[in-house]
């Protein structure tokens, strides 16, 4: 399974617009292209940054969409504000488990790790017999997955909770441990990200 993520700096008086626009039409055409099982869009209303993320049944059907979605992005770019094309990325979805639904309200934490090839598959180890469990003891969690790109030795985590009050309570436990992972891994912390959940419709199978 593979997913495609579309990261914008949108205009944050425009968001809301923006965001309707990408449920009523992109959701419905791209989640209607061969292959694609889902899609999903975070939102941070204060900075106006968005990640739209798109799954593939496939490495194949992702690359056969890219012409298709291509002038969709364009036009959800630019209804969400921004004045460029979108930071996108191509992922392996490696490990993804979820203990319930995300509901109205839903927030994110997402970190992005960067440590070389040789760290994924280590990282995909660590994640799930190590991280995952002490995720899912968190009050108010929804779901996580770790999504890799083997070759830019790259990896992004995501933590799913009912909502930004649960994200907020969590920040000091997900802190410890992410200082254990940079250490064990050697890895590097390329950022950080609190976000709401503005719509979920990613039918990723559990790959725990």
């Amino acid at each position: 399974m593979f997913v495609r993520t579309t990261e914008v700096q949108g205009d944050p008086q425009g968001i809301d617009d923006g965001l309707r626009m990408v449920r009523e039409e992109v959701f419905p055409a791209v989640t209607a292209m061969d292959g694609c099982v889902g899609m999903s869009l975070l939102v941070n209303h204060e900075s106006g940054r968005c990640i739209a993320t798109t799954a593939w049944q496939s490495h194949d059907a992702l690359v056969m969409s890219a012409d298709d979605v291509l002038p969709l992005r364009e036009r959800a770019v630019q209804a969400l504000g921004s004045t460029g094309g979108g930071d996108v990325n191509e992922w392996e979805a490696a490990v993804v488990h979820r203990d319930h639904a995300t509901p109205d309200g839903a927030c994110a934490r997402l970190t992005w790790l960067s440590g070389g090839q040789d760290m994924v598959d280590r990282c995909i180890d660590l994640y799930r017999m190590v991280i995952l469990p002490q995720l899912q003891e968190m009050d108010g969690f929804c779901s996580g997955s770790l999504m890799v790109d083997r070759e830019a030795g790259r990896a992004v985590g995501t933590t799913a909770f009912d909502s930004m009050a649960a994200v907020v309570a969590a920040r000091e436990a997900t802190a410890h441990i992410r200082e254990r992972v940079v250490r064990e891994l050697g890895a590097t912390v390329d950022g950080l990200e609190e976000m709401e959940i503005a719509f979920a419709h990613l039918h990723v199978p559990e790959m725990a």
